[in-house]
């Protein structure tokens, strides 16, 4: 596992674009898992700059997203669907055909979990995967306790993590109580993983990372796993 630390969360999205290019510019139709949240946000902006300056391409980039809220229209402002949208794809050159998000209005959630599987099978593996860190170690929406021989499910949330989403909401209320999630084994199929975590809030998580052991009560550690991993962290 590779650690980088940080001084500024500008420079954590610094190196995490970074990475980035460097995957693009090796691989033109690479295939990249992408992840929403605060955190991702600067490396996405860094990478919308390197692309208007014209030092990357998505036109033949196939992504797949880590996981969406359930019941939660792609029209509505907080779905993880308008998230992408607003943050990177409305701003690059990536073909709405490639671009991979679950359905959280599907008619039946654990076909679309399967369907997602089976695009992920087809298009995968995936090259490149971006994840960030939640307080509670988990990783996509896979909260403490789910398997490590997990694919794409439907989870029920953490309070911990409904609460941590709030301030997106106009009341906690309104946070979806269940989401599909891309699942353990599914992200540890990736080629090559980097994590993303920066502030106080989770310095303990990325303690408990470094330093604890591999528990499926911390979802997180079995990153450690993982023969390419690079934790970005400040």
């Amino acid at each position: 596992m590779n650690q980088i630390e940080v001084n500024s969360y500008e420079q954590l999205s610094e190196q995490a674009a970074k990475i980035v290019e460097s995957q693009l510019q090796k691989k033109k139709n690479s295939v990249l898992g992408l992840a929403t949240g605060s955190t991702p946000v600067g490396m996405y902006k860094q990478l919308i700059e390197k692309y208007e300056k014209g030092d990357i391409s998505f036109a033949d980039v196939t992504s797949f997203n880590l996981d969406e809220y359930a019941a939660l229209e792609r029209t509505h402002p907080q779905s993880y669907f308008q998230f992408m949208k607003k943050h990177l794809f409305d701003q690059v050159d990536m073909k709405p055909g490639q671009i991979h998000i679950p359905n959280g209005t599907a008619e039946s959630l654990v076909q679309e979990c399967s369907r997602y599987e089976e695009d992920l099978a087809v298009h995968g593996p995936i090259d490149l995967q971006v994840l960030g860190l939640g307080i509670n170690g988990h990783i996509g929406f896979n909260e403490p306790g789910t398997s490590f021989q997990s694919r794409t499910h439907v989870v029920d949330l953490a309070e911990s993590t409904r609460e941590a989403n709030a301030r997106f909401f106009e009341r906690k209320e309104d946070v979806p109580s269940q989401a599909v999630t891309m699942g353990i084994e599914s992200i540890m199929k990736s080629r090559k993983i980097i994590l993303l975590a920066y502030g106080e809030m989770k310095r303990t998580a990325i303690d408990r990372l470094f330093y604890g052991e591999v528990s499926e009560e911390f979802p997180a550690s079995i990153l450690k796993e993982h023969p390419d991993v690079t934790v970005i962290y400040g």
